[in-house]
């Protein structure tokens, strides 16, 4: 009996070691319950929801210190550490977490709340990126409502970001505020960022040329890395495709004595599959080779004072043509393809003056060589860009006032026709705004810049922007401003190499400007059932003079560029949508509705390469017990008007309606370790091939078309269509259905 009476009471303390309890209460900060709150223990199976009070009970056979963590969308996760052998109750209190207090500083060039900003921004984290990854921050964007990556040609796949319906050269890209990323880099300068170095993206549509200058007419986009100070020790992000594709990033920080932190980042991305599945003998995407090493050094100072200085190196090699083109082809006549071969170099600085004033010096240094060969075309291009900007913050009363100057200088030549001599230019500038708040719910900001450019004199950029806000959650804002740009055609525009087309350039360009208002409402709700949103809404008006945009159509075998002799007009209205349920599901949405036109001889006509209407959606669900997050992202373009070289020409004038759409499972039970995979492009949708994309993909170097003696096309037997050689008929990528898997780590 003694031995019975021994066995039950070790399995009775056993039972009573298995069947322990903690239970507890979640609730927000007004200590209003959070019903469906996920509780589990951390690397454990073992978890429950809160019920609709906020309570939960958790059974468990645990002893000695775990970590408990507690999520709810729209709260920033909480996580503690307990004693879980003598802690048998717990009160939870969230902290919310709101993407409306974000700090910005595209808007006005210093940090502010998103939501005090004068100018609306849009901030997307490098959790927004994670979400659909890619190899770099062009294809990323694909995902940001309004914003398009446009691919200009079949074959080296070139593109640009079109923000609103306008043209990539428009949009001005920063780094850490920097506008480094111009001209020739315009075409593959957001590649090669190494996305771990990412802290968030700013957007800001609409003209912000009082603050930035030239280029900056359409909107921006900013970049901003990670501060030295709080960017993990280690990060590691790689990942290959069914197709080949293989990225690799790599963060590592470390301490340079007790004052200074150098943060080093690795971008490194090779696909060397050539793929043709639509069977014209060309490539589908483009082969690359790329490499990128950036470095950032952060000191500490005194006061807390800034010090900064951040260099990149980038290298690429990208092909693409022919299937059988080797690189002993390239520049010759055999078998087409075009090779760009890109070496950058990057240096950026931030420093702030051992004042009692708040006054910051910017400087940025880039090299830019791009040696690249469309056929047997030779393009051979050197950049060289200096800025250095200083900058002075003063608050007083109500008024918040920055003061600034800053000076460009420019150096640019190429083997072209268009540039006989290497062009110098050095822009000096001086820029003002003032920022006045009336009260805690009006205010307005007046801002100007003025430039001088030698090619065109004294240029004059004003803005003006008034907030209102009705509740802490309710903003208004509206937003007048002007541009100015001058156009580089051959660093922007590679249309204008690639093909047969001839250039041709009437007379002196003159600089685009431009006149646009915006109107902005942003409001934060709150429904039953703790189910969180955020409603962001922009109508938009710009009106452009002396645009420069390529006519394709009056001469088939030309590319013409002059002054539009007339005016375009880009206008509609985008909105975006972000809502939280609280059982871990969040759903944003985003819809974008414009007319983009030109009007020139009384007769206006839609801009070719512009869709009326365009959507993007992300959907992602969190499973906590089963550590599993589910992303379902994708995109929706309307119709656009292609380029096409006759009026014989089988393809079709406008594109279809076409949908890009992605789903990503992420495995997150290990510590410190994320597993993801899923499929790109789950519809497979390509651009059809009927009759074909490009025009005489059989015969590149145009060896059996037949001219007239004013240049133009003699349809032919051979040649029915009266075309040439063309790959500029695209809208969207050719890269089909492929599946993806990837693992991240880290050390914080």
């Amino acid at each position: 009996m003694k031995i019975y009476h021994l066995v039950f009471c070790m399995l009775l303390g056993y039972c009573s070691f298995a069947q322990q309890t903690l239970s507890g209460t979640v609730t927000d900060q007004q200590n209003q319950p959070l019903p469906y709150a996920n509780v589990y223990f951390q690397h454990t199976e073992i978890g429950n929801s809160t019920d609709e009070n906020g309570n939960f009970t958790l059974t468990h056979h645990l002893e000695g210190k775990q970590t408990l963590i507690v999520s709810y969308t729209g709260f920033k996760t909480f996580k503690i550490q307990l004693d879980v052998s003598t802690k048998k109750n717990i009160q939870i209190q969230l902290e919310e977490d709101t993407t409306l207090d974000e700090v910005v500083v595209s808007g006005s060039l210093k940090p502010v709340s998103r939501l005090e900003s004068s100018i609306p921004v849009e901030v997307y984290s490098p959790k927004f990126l994670k979400k659909n990854p890619t190899p770099n921050i062009f294809e990323a964007l694909q995902n940001v409502n309004g914003v398009r990556p446009q691919l200009n040609c079949n074959i080296c796949n070139t593109g640009d970001i079109h923000i609103n319906g306008l043209e990539g050269p428009y949009t001005m890209v920063l780094i850490d505020g920097m506008p480094i990323v111009s001209g020739l880099s315009t075409v593959y300068g957001l590649s090669g960022i190494p996305n771990s170095l990412i802290d968030h993206i700013e957007v800001v549509k609409g003209p912000a040329s009082s603050l930035y200058g030239s280029q900056a007419v359409g909107g921006l986009i900013n970049i901003i890395t990670k501060k030295t100070y709080n960017a993990p020790k280690l990060s590691i992000d790689a990942y290959t495709t069914s197709w080949l594709e293989n990225n690799l990033d790599v963060g590592y920080k470390t301490n340079i004595g007790n004052k200074a932190s150098l943060l080093s980042g690795v971008n490194y991305y090779y696909y060397g599959n050539p793929i043709d599945n639509n069977h014209d003998n060309f490539t589908d995407v483009t082969l690359q080779h790329r490499i990128s090493l950036f470095n950032k050094l952060g000191i500490e100072r005194s006061e807390n004072r800034q010090f900064s200085v951040a260099t990149r190196y980038f290298y690429e090699d990208r092909w693409g043509g022919e299937m059988q083109w080797k690189p002993k082809y390239r520049g010759r006549d055999e078998v087409y393809g075009e090779s760009i071969y890109t070496n950058r170099f990057e240096l950026l600085s931030n420093y702030q003056l051992p004042t009692e004033e708040r006054i910051f010096l910017n400087t940025s240094y880039t090299y830019h060589n791009q040696n690249s060969v469309y056929g047997n075309t030779l393009f051979d291009a050197n950049q060289q860009i200096v800025f250095a900007q200083l900058t002075w913050f003063k608050e007083l009363e109500k008024h918040d006032i920055l003061v600034g100057t800053a000076l460009k200088y420019q150096y640019y030549n190429d083997n072209t026709t268009a540039t006989l001599n290497a062009d110098e230019t050095t822009i000096p500038s001086v820029f003002a705004q003032d920022e006045y708040a009336f009260n805690d719910k009006h205010s307005i900001l007046l801002g100007a810049r003025w430039d001088y450019d030698s090619r065109h004199g004294n240029i004059f950029t004003p803005r003006f922007a008034y907030k209102f806000n009705s509740s802490k959650n309710d903003v208004f804002r509206v937003n007048f401003g002007t541009g100015f740009r001058v156009v580089n055609l051959f660093t922007e525009d590679h249309a204008a190499l690639t093909g047969a087309r001839d250039v041709v350039i009437e007379g002196d360009l003159k600089p685009e400007q431009s006149y646009n208002a915006n109107i902005n409402y942003l409001k934060k709700f709150y429904l039953k059932g703790s189910i969180v949103g955020t409603i962001d809404a922009s109508a938009w008006y710009t009106y452009f003079s002396n645009q420069i945009l390529p006519d394709y159509d009056t001469n088939p075998n030309q590319i013409i560029y002059g002054n539009l002799d007339g005016h375009s007009v880009s206008k509609g209205i985008s909105t975006n949508l972000d809502i939280s349920f609280p059982n871990q599901l969040s759903v944003s949405l985003g819809a974008t509705f414009m007319d983009v036109s030109k009007t020139e001889n009384g007769t206006t006509n839609r801009q070719i390469l512009t869709e009326r209407f365009s959507g993007t959606w992300t959907v992602s669900y969190e499973i906590p017990k089963w550590f599993l997050s589910l992303d379902y992202t994708g995109n929706i373009y309307g119709p656009m008007e292609l380029p096409l070289l006759s009026d014989l020409d089988p393809r079709e004038p406008y594109s279809p309606t076409w949908s890009i759409q992605n789903i990503q499972f992420t495995y997150k039970k290990i510590k410190n370790l994320e597993l993801y995979g899923g499929v790109k492009n789950l519809l497979n949708w390509t651009p059809s091939n009927d009759p074909f994309l490009i025009a005489r993909a059989h015969d590149p170097f145009d060896e059996n078309v037949n001219f007239d003696t004013d240049g133009n096309v003699i349809p032919t037997e051979n040649n029915p269509y009266a075309l040439t050689f063309d790959p500029s008929y695209v809208y969207a990528p050719n890269q089909g259905i492929r599946g993806f898997f990837g693992i991240r780590y880290w050390i914080d």
